[in-house]
């Protein structure tokens, strides 16, 4: 396992998007490759209880975003989250993904995801902003989502119920000026009633993984990967 880091704010790779949070954390903590916060990034959340099309679908645009230049950042989370970081390290991208941390980088929540966390910690990066051996509190949880949101362009959300921590992350993208989009999916399933309440918003509806790529390529030729 790579070291971990600390990274403060007068560091060269302290993210400058997290600057735009009103409570941008003064430090955060890393292990893995640290590039990743250079580079042009979407979120890509959604349910722990997610459909097997939901899964397929985060699985699908996360590889064929990451192929497009995008690293796709998520929450470590079951579920979309995690059909999310595989999606991305199944793609050509150099260092594909970023996984947000709800608890200290000594840990890994949830530990079936310990082999997926190992392999992000090899091939992308893990992030928190608690030190190492901080006791992890339930509000960590929800709170991270605003950091998954500032680091990103844009925020897709697969599938989502109302009441929904991705609804938190596409709330916070939204005040921070980021792009929000969403997949429409049956009337009938309670995973889809978060997606629909925010297209019903102003979320762009999205099909297919080029409805993205379309609204964000700008940023893809102008971002700087050094």
């Amino acid at each position: 396992m790579l070291p971990i880091i600390s990274i403060n704010q007068k560091h060269p790779y302290y993210p400058s998007r997290l600057l735009d949070l009103s409570d941008a954390p003064k430090e955060i903590y890393c292990l893995g490759n640290i590039k990743a916060l250079k580079m042009p990034s979407v979120a890509i959340v959604g349910s722990r209880k997610a459909s097997n099309q939901g899964l397929k679908y985060a699985r699908t645009f996360s590889q064929a975003l990451a192929n497009q230049g995008f690293c796709i950042v998520s929450g470590l989370a079951e579920g979309i989250d995690a059909a999310a970081h595989l999606g991305a390290l199944e793609s050509n991208h150099p260092i594909p993904t970023i996984a947000v941390c709800g608890t200290s980088l000594d840990k890994c929540y949830p530990n079936k995801n310990r082999a997926l966390f190992q392999q992000i910690n090899q091939m992308g990066l893990l992030i928190s902003e608690y030190p190492v051996g901080t006791a992890t509190k339930p509000f960590f949880f929800p709170q991270r989502n605003r950091l998954i949101a500032a680091l990103s362009l844009g925020t897709l959300v697969v599938e989502a119920a109302i009441k929904s921590g991705s609804l938190i992350t596409a709330k916070c993208a939204n005040e921070l000026g980021r792009e929000v989009f969403a997949i429409p999916n049956s009337i009938s399933r309670p995973s889809s009633a978060g997606c629909h309440h925010l297209i019903k918003d102003g979320a762009k509806l999205t099909e297919k993984p080029s409805d993205i790529v379309d609204e964000m390529r700008f940023f893809l030729k102008t971002w700087s990967y050094k």
